[in-house]
């Protein structure tokens, strides 16, 4: 339950997601997942410490257990990927459009 609470919190499966082919700096990251500072800072204290993700001279990284759990997650992404297309999501209304 830690880990499915984590990663619903906003932001959390951008991060990884933009960490899943390369380390990245701080910055790059930012940049990469459009987060404000104090969101992004607060989502990585929570990824390390749960050894997901890690910090080197070459930036945040997916440990072996952030590699593994984008890999368990391939399942889902090839999922939405057909979902997305047999939907059309670009043209369908936003879920909360009352």
């Amino acid at each position: 339950m830690v880990a499915l609470d984590l990663l619903g919190r906003r932001g959390a499966l951008r991060v990884l997601w933009e960490l899943r082919g390369r380390a990245m700096t701080f910055r790059a990251l930012q940049a990469a997942s459009e987060m404000n500072p104090a969101s992004l800072n607060k989502r990585l204290k929570e990824l390390r410490e749960l050894d997901i993700v890690s910090h080197s001279d070459a930036g945040y990284h997916l440990t072996a257990h952030g590699r593994a759990l984008m890999s368990a997650l391939n399942p889902l992404q090839d999922w939405a990927t057909r979902w997305a297309r047999s939907v059309d999501v670009g043209r369908q209304p936003p879920l909360n459009s009352g």
